[in-house]
């Protein structure tokens, strides 16, 4: 797991905590475990746009596991994704990243570009063509 450099600080929030590499443009998330609601998810899109500057950058998210959100829930995020992200690296064991690309897009291409890494190197290279 990528971890912050000395001098920056990991930046806490309900649904995910978060670092930015201001270096090379990169967010780093570290999911937790909470139902997302539109209300925490609403909340965590103004976090990531002070930590951002308002900026739209690449994601890189090691996921957690977490309970299903309810459909408004689900489609309320995908329809965010694209004001706050230009791509998303998930990082995680082996079929968790698939097992939530299928229940978030399992009818529509995602609104951003997505692809799911166990190796968080690979992630970040991935990434790389975004910045």
């Amino acid at each position: 797991m990528l971890l912050p450099s000395d001098n920056k600080e990991i930046i806490k929030g309900e649904i995910a905590d978060y670092w930015y590499d201001c270096n090379n443009g990169i967010l780093y998330s570290y999911s937790k475990s909470p139902t997302r609601t539109i209300k925490n998810i609403t909340e965590n899109i103004a976090l990531v746009k002070q930590i951002t500057g308002n900026k739209i950058v690449p994601l890189l998210i090691y996921l957690s596991n977490s309970p299903v959100p309810d459909k408004a829930t689900r489609k309320f995020s995908t329809e965010q994704l694209p004001n706050v992200y230009k791509a998303m690296a998930m990082v995680s064991k082996p079929g968790l990243s698939k097992f939530i690309m299928n229940i978030l897009f399992k009818l529509k291409q995602p609104p951003i570009p997505m692809k799911s890494f166990t190796d968080d190197i690979q992630a970040r290279e991935w990434l790389k063509q975004y910045l």
